[in-house]
C-alpha cells in the first residue's frame, strides 16, 4: 500500500515537469484506487486502509488531497459535483493537518473510524481523574419548590436563517438545502415546485419566518423574564459559507432577537467557517478561529447586557453570567463550548486526543464550585447535546461526571442541535436507572428551521427562588396549513405537565411541582408500558411531521435507552456503514433512531460517511 503510494508521488512529479502529462490524471487514478478500498472496506481494519489510503495521499500536499478527495466524492455520487468541491476544499486542510500526525490503528483513528465510517466500535472510554475543588456536601439534595408565581424563560434554538432564500425558486433540488436559484430551472418563474414566503421543508428558514417568530415571542403576556438560544445561526450552504457570510448571519439574526430582552445564547457547530470546525489553542495558528470567537463574544455581551462576557468568550466562545432573582436567589448561567466535543469537528482529532480541550471541563469545574459556594443556582447551555450520538464519548462522561458532582446545584440543562424535541436523563448509576437514580435533566430544544417538521420554540414556567423547570409549552407555526404561506400562526402544540404529568401515578398536575429528573424517568417508565404514550412523544419529536414508524421492540428500546442517557456510552447507539451521516431522500426527515438525531448538514465527517453508504449502493 505504502509503496503504490510512493509510486504514484513519483508519476506526481514526473507529470508536474512534463507539460503533456496532466497531474488530474494523477489524483483521477489515486481516487479510484481509494474508491476501490472504500468499496471493499466491511470491517475496522478495512477503515484502517482507507486512512492509510489517505494519509499517503496526504503526504503529497493538502492539494492533492483535496484534489483526490473530491474526485472520490463525484465518483461516488454522494453529492453533486459542485458540493462535493465546495465542502472538500473548505475543509480538506483541516484533514490534512489530522492526518499529518495520526498514528494507524490509534484509539483516535478507531474514533475517526466510529465517527465518519461506522466501521469500527466507539473505543471505550479513556481513564481521566477530574480534580474537584471540594468533596461533594453530604446529604445535598435538590431544593423543593418555593410556591411562588413561575416565571417564563423562552428557548428557541437552530434558526439556521438562510439570507439567500428566494421565494418562488425550486424547493425541490439535489443540495442540501434548496430554495434558491443554484441553476437557471431554479428561478422563479422556471420552476414547477416554487417555495413559498415563509419556508419549505427542504430549505432552510427565511427571513421572514424568524421575524414572525420574534414577534410572537414579543407579544406573549407576560413577557419573559430572558431568552436562552442554543445556537446554529448560519444557513445550511456548508459548501459555500465564508468567514463573511457567518459574520454577516450572526450579526442579522443576533441582532433581530435581540428585539425579545435579554438573552443569553451558546454557539453552535455552523456558527463559524468551515462548518464544524473550532480548533483548541493545542492546534496551530494558522487554523484560528478567534475571528468567531470574537464576534460570538460582542453578540453574547449584546444579548445579555453583561459586559464581563466579552473577555471570556473571545477565548473559546464559553462564557457564566448572573441573572438576579427578585427572591433573593440568583441563577448563574453557564454558556460552553460544546463543539469541542463533537464528532464532526476535525481538531477534535488530535491524537493523542486531548483529555479537557483547553481546559474547559476544569473550568466549568471552577465556575460551579464558585456558584455552590455562593448558593446560586445554575443553568448549563450549550448546543450539542451530551448523549447525542454525535458527542464524543470521553468527554460526555467526564462532563457527567462534574454534572453528578453539582447535581444539587445544577437545575437543568438546555441543548438544540438535533432539530427534534427531546429529552436527556442524567443517572448518579447508569446500570440501576430508576427514579432515585435520576439526578439532572437535559432539555432538548427543536429548530426554527422547519427541516425537520413545524418551526417550534417553547415557553418554560420557571420557580423563581429554586429555578427548577415546573412546566414547558411549545408553540408552534404549523407548516402543514393551507394558510400557513399568508402568515404564520403560532399556537400552543402542547404543554409537557398536561402531556405527561397525567400519565403518572399519582398524576403530577399541581403547578407548582418541579419537572424533576425522577419525574422524567417515570415518564419513560410509562412509555414502556404505554404504547399510545410512547407513540405520542414519537411524534413530537417532529411536532407531528413526517412521523415514521416505530412500533417494534427495538425502535422503541432504543428511543427510550436514548432518553436514559445524558452520559452518551449509554445510549445503545452502535456504530453502523455509513450511519452518521443526513440522508435529504425523503428518508430520514423524522430524524428517525437515535443515530438520526443528528443536525441536518453535510460538513466533511458526515460526507465522508454519506461516500461509505453509497459505496454499498454499487
Amino acid at each position: 500500500m505504502r509503496q503504490s503510494f510512493i509510486l504514484k508521488a513519483l508519476v506526481l512529479g514526473l507529470a508536474i515537469c512534463d507539460q503533456t502529462s496532466s497531474s488530474a490524471l494523477v489524483d483521477r487514478d489515486l481516487a479510484s484506487e481509494i474508491w476501490d478500498d472504500i468499496k471493499n472496506a466491511a470491517t475496522c481494519a478495512g477503515c484502517q486502509v482507507i486512512l492509510a489510503a489517505l494519509k499517503g495521499v496526504s503526504d503529497l500536499g493538502t492539494t492533492v488531497l483535496v484534489d483526490t478527495l473530491t474526485e472520490v466524492c463525484k465518483l461516488s455520487g454522494a453529492e453533486d459535483d459542485d458540493v462535493c468541491e465546495g465542502i472538500i476544499s473548505r475543509e480538506g486542510p483541516v484533514l490534512h493537518y489530522i492526518l499529518s500526525q495520526l498514528s494507524l490503528g490509534s484509539e483516535t483513528s478507531d474514533a475517526l473510524c466510529a465517527s465518519a465510517f461506522g466501521l469500527c466500535p466507539y473505543p471505550d472510554v479513556r481513564n481521566y481523574t477530574l480534580t474537584f475543588l471540594s468533596a461533594k456536601p453530604e446529604n445535598s439534595t435538590r431544593p423543593s419548590s418555593s410556591g411562588e408565581s413561575p416565571i417564563q424563560v423562552v428557548h428557541f434554538s437552530d434558526t439556521h436563517v438562510d439570507l439567500s432564500y428566494e421565494t418562488g425558486s425550486n424547493w425541490n433540488c439535489s443540495k442540501p438545502i434548496c430554495c434558491r436559484s443554484f441553476e437557471t430551472s431554479d428561478a422563479p418563474g422556471n420552476t414547477t415546485t416554487p417555495c413559498g414566503p415563509y419556508g419549505n421543508t427542504k430549505c432552510d428558514a427565511p427571513l421572514s419566518l424568524e421575524e414572525s417568530m420574534v414577534n410572537s415571542i414579543k407579544s406573549l403576556a407576560p413577557a419573559p423574564a430572558f431568552s436562552i438560544y442554543t445556537g446554529d445561526v448560519v444557513a445550511h450552504d456548508i459548501w459555500l459559507v465564508d468567514e463573511d457570510e457567518v459574520l454577516t448571519d450572526l450579526n442579522a439574526t443576533y441582532g433581530l432577537v435581540a428585539e425579545v430582552g435579554t438573552i443569553y445564547a451558546a454557539i453552535g457547530n455552523h456558527d463559524t467557517a468551515p462548518v464544524n470546525d473550532l480548533p483548541t489553542s493545542q492546534v496551530s495558528n494558522t487554523y484560528s478561529a478567534n475571528w468567531t470567537y470574537q464576534a460570538l463574544a460582542a453578540n453574547f455581551t449584546h444579548l445579555s447586557g453583561d459586559s464581563s462576557i466579552m473577555s471570556v468568550a473571545e477565548n473559546y466562545g464559553s462564557y457564566s453570567s448572573i441573572f438576579s432573582g427578585s427572591h433573593g436567589t440568583d441563577l448563574k448561567v453557564i454558556s460552553y463550548n460544546s463543539i469541542f466535543y463533537y464528532v464532526d469537528n476535525f481538531y477534535a482529532f488530535l491524537d493523542p486526543m486531548p483529555y479537557d480541550p483547553d481546559g474547559q471541563l476544569a473550568w466549568l469545574i471552577d465556575e460551579l464550585q464558585a456558584a455552590e459556594t455562593a448558593g446560586q443556582r445554575v443553568w448549563l447551555i450549550a448546543h450539542v447535546p451530551t448523549g447525542s450520538s454525535d458527542h464524543f464519548h470521553d468527554y460526555s462522561h467526564y462532563f457527567d461526571q462534574i454534572v453528578q458532582r453539582y447535581d444539587a446545584s445544577i437545575a437543568a440543562l438546555f441543548f438544540g442541535h438535533t432539530h427534534t424535541d427531546q429529552f436527556q436523563i442524567a443517572y448518579s448509576d447508569y446500570s440501576n436507572q430508576n427514579a432515585d437514580t435520576a439526578t439532572a435533566m437535559g432539555y432538548i430544544m427543536p429548530s426554527l428551521t422547519p427541516t425537520s417538521g413545524p418551526p417550534a420554540y417553547r415557553v418554560y414556567d420557571i420557580d423563581p427562588v429554586t429555578f427548577g423547570v415546573l412546566d414547558f409549552t411549545v408553540y408552534i407555526a404549523n407548516i402543514s396549513d393551507p394558510d400557513y404561506q399568508n402568515g404564520p400562526t403560532w399556537a400552543k402544540y402542547y404543554s409537557a405537565k398536561e402531556t405527561y404529568g397525567s400519565l403518572l401515578s399519582p398524576p403530577v398536575t399541581d403547578p407548582s411541582a418541579e419537572l424533576t429528573p425522577a419525574f422524567w424517568h417515570n415518564v419513560t417508565a410509562v412509555f414502556e408500558t404505554n404504547d399510545a404514550a410512547f407513540q405520542g412523544y414519537w411524534a413530537r419529536q417532529t411536532r407531528g411531521y413526517d412521523v415514521s414508524n416505530c412500533t417494534d421492540s427495538s425502535c422503541k428500546n432504543q428511543t427510550i435507552c436514548a432518553l436514559r442517557a445524558a452520559d452518551s456510552q449509554y445510549n445503545c447507539v452502535v456504530p453502523s456503514i455509513g450511519f452518521n451521516f443526513a440522508k435529504r431522500d425523503g428518508t430520514d426527515q423524522a430524524h428517525v433512531m437515535a443515530q438520526k438525531e443528528k443536525c441536518d448538514d453535510a460538513g466533511l465527517v458526515s460526507l465522508l460517511g454519506r461516500i461509505i453508504s453509497k459505496s454499498r449502493d454499487v
